[in-house]
Order: C-alpha cells, then sequence, then structure tokens
C-alpha cells in the first residue's frame, strides 16, 4: 500500500473532485511559468534609478517600455484564466450580499493590475506586474494545497464540523476587517504620499487572503487521515486494520488533532497581526506580502504534517501535552 499524506486522493474520489483538482493545478503551473517570466522582464525596472551616462540611461529606458508590454501581454491571460476561481468566488459572495474570502483578492489583483496597465500605456508611474504574477502564482499554490487538504477528509465528526466552522467564521471578520482597513490606510497614503498609496492599500489587500486560516483546520484533519491510514498498513491483519480505520481515529489522536488545528488557527491570526502594521507604515512591498502569503500556507501545512509522523504512543504523548 503506497504511503498515505495529507494531499492523498480519497479511494472514493467523484469525477468532479478529481476535475477540480486536475484544473486548479493546470491553472497554478500556468501561474509560476507567467511569474517566472514576469519576473526576468522585471529587472531592467529595478535597474532604473542607478547611476550611468544618458544614453545608457535612455537605453535602459526603451528596455523598460518593452519589458512592461511584454509583462503585460503575458499577465493577461493570468489574470483572466489563471485567476478565474478567484472572480468567480467572488461574485458568487457578492451576488449572494455577502464578503467573501475571494473578494479581498479579486480587489488586491485588481489594485494592482489596472494601475499598471494604466502606467504601461501612458509611459509614466510604477508598473506591479511582478507581483500581479507572485500574488496569483502564490495564491493558488496555497488554494491547491487546501483543495487537496479538504478532498483528503470524507467525513468529519461533530467535533470537526464545529471546527471547521470556527475557522470560516474567523477567516470571515478577518476580511471585513481588513478590506476596511485597506481602505482607511490607502486613503491616508493617498492624502499624504499618493506615489506609495497604491503598493501599500495592495500589500494590505494582498495579506488579507486568509489562506492559511481556510486550511489551518482541513490541513490538521487530512493529516489525522493520513495518520490512520498509515496505522493501517502497518497492521498484519488486514481486517483488523480496515475495523480500526472505520471505528474512527481514537480520542487521543482526536485531541492531538484538535490542538494541531489550534495552533495553526492561531499562529496564522498572529501571523497576520504581526506583518499587517508593517505594510500599513509601507515598509512591506506586494511581492514581499505574497511571499509571507505562501510562507504561512506552507507553515501551516508543515505543522499539520507532525500528526503523519507519530503513531500510538507517540500520538498519545502529542496530545497529553499542554495546549
Amino acid at each position: 500500500m503506497r504511503t498515505s499524506s495529507l494531499f492523498t486522493p480519497p479511494p472514493d474520489m467523484s469525477d468532479a473532485m478529481r476535475r477540480s483538482r486536475r484544473h486548479m493545478l493546470a491553472r497554478t503551473g500556468l501561474a509560476w511559468l507567467i511569474m517566472m517570466q514576469v519576473m526576468m522582464l522585471a529587472f531592467p525596472g529595478y535597474l532604473r534609478h542607478g547611476a550611468r551616462a544618458a544614453d545608457a540611461q535612455r537605453s535602459l529606458e526603451q528596455a523598460i517600455v518593452l519589458m512592461n508590454w511584454l509583462s503585460l501581454v503575458l499577465c493577461v491571460p493570468l489574470v483572466l484564466y489563471c485567476a478565474w476561481p478567484v472572480w468567480r468566488g467572488a461574485w458568487r459572495s457578492l451576488s449572494r450580499g455577502r464578503i467573501g474570502m475571494d473578494v479581498p483578492v479579486a480587489l488586491g489583483i485588481l489594485a494592482a493590475f489596472i494601475p499598471s496597465v494604466s502606467a504601461t500605456w501612458r509611459d509614466a508611474g510604477e508598473v506591479y506586474f511582478d507581483s500581479v504574477s507572485m500574488f496569483v502564482a502564490f495564491l493558488l499554490t496555497a488554494r491547491f494545497l487546501e483543495l487537496c487538504a479538504r478532498q483528503a477528509v470524507d467525513e468529519h465528526p461533530a467535533a470537526d464540523a464545529a471546527l471547521l466552522r470556527l475557522a470560516d467564521r474567523l477567516a470571515f471578520w478577518f476580511v471585513c476587517i481588513q478590506i476596511l482597513l485597506a481602505a482607511a490606510v490607502g486613503w491616508f497614503w493617498w492624502q499624504t504620499w499618493p506615489d506609495q498609496a497604491v503598493a501599500v492599500m495592495v500589500a494590505l489587500l494582498v495579506m488579507s487572503c486568509p489562506c492559511a486560516l481556510s486550511m489551518s483546520v482541513p490541513a490538521a484533519l487530512a493529516a489525522r487521515r493520513a495518520a490512520v491510514l498509515r496505522d493501517r498498513a502497518g497492521q498484519p491483519d488486514g481486517r483488523r486494520a480496515d475495523a480500526r480505520v472505520d471505528a474512527g481515529p481514537s480520542p487521543l489522536a482526536d485531541r492531538a488533532t484538535r490542538r494541531i488545528a489550534r495552533q495553526n488557527l492561531l499562529g496564522s491570526l498572529v501571523w497576520h497581526v504581526l506583518m499587517t502594521p508593517l505594510a500599513a507604515f509601507g515598509w512591506v512591498q506586494p511581492w514581499l506580502a505574497a511571499i509571507t502569503m505562501l510562507v504561512s500556507s506552507l507553515a501551516v501545512a508543515a505543522n499539520a504534517w507532525r500528526l503523519t509522523r507519530v503513531a500510538g504512543p507517540e500520538a498519545g504523548a502529542m496530545a497529553a501535552e499542554p495546549a
């Protein structure tokens, strides 16, 4: 039997689930390819403010104009195709009169992409195509991990369902607060330093994506399932092992899972609380906000992975540790 992980597809995976995973993987892979190309095209812009001869500066400016147009061409399929789940989710939330998790993400993409298109067309101002491509690529990576974790969890006991609802509720209120904060801080920067207002607001909107919060509980539940399947694979009597899995995880495993889930939720909130003031003061660029967003999601997955590395008495000891 193959080794189970957090993201192992469930044995009864439906065609719709398989299709959803395949499409998300295709969008994520294309987004990474576009991001690598856009980052290379953005390199001349990083050299714009260096000291050089007038002829060299004119040549550099011409190269920057060409690179910006190429980046724009590459970012169009990124925004329209790769980020399509974001637009669909945001429209679905707004049509129901709600503020879902995709709304701030859509606002962040638009806040960076539209000014970049305008600056490229007018040949004046800053462009953020590199930040847009990084944000979409890292966002889809985190969403792919979350999708796999949710699909890996077949059934939730009552306590698990309550924990999932708690995570979703925290993510909802966090999104609402972050949108209001981004609008207020963006307005303040627009009144005091207009050149930096877009970058600050985009960084705040990027960090308002609750990817780590959303996958905190599903990742822990998926890790518990992987640990149970691994324990079953190590049983000499397959029938007894199957009976153990059908009976569900032990109370000790449930305690360990809830402990990891609480750690993920708390860690995600602390990360946002620490990073938000830095972004509000203009100390976090949009590309750095995108990197930290991905790192926080990977940290949640890595912490949940600990559940798959313990079994038997070790799982009991982990559950017995103070929360």
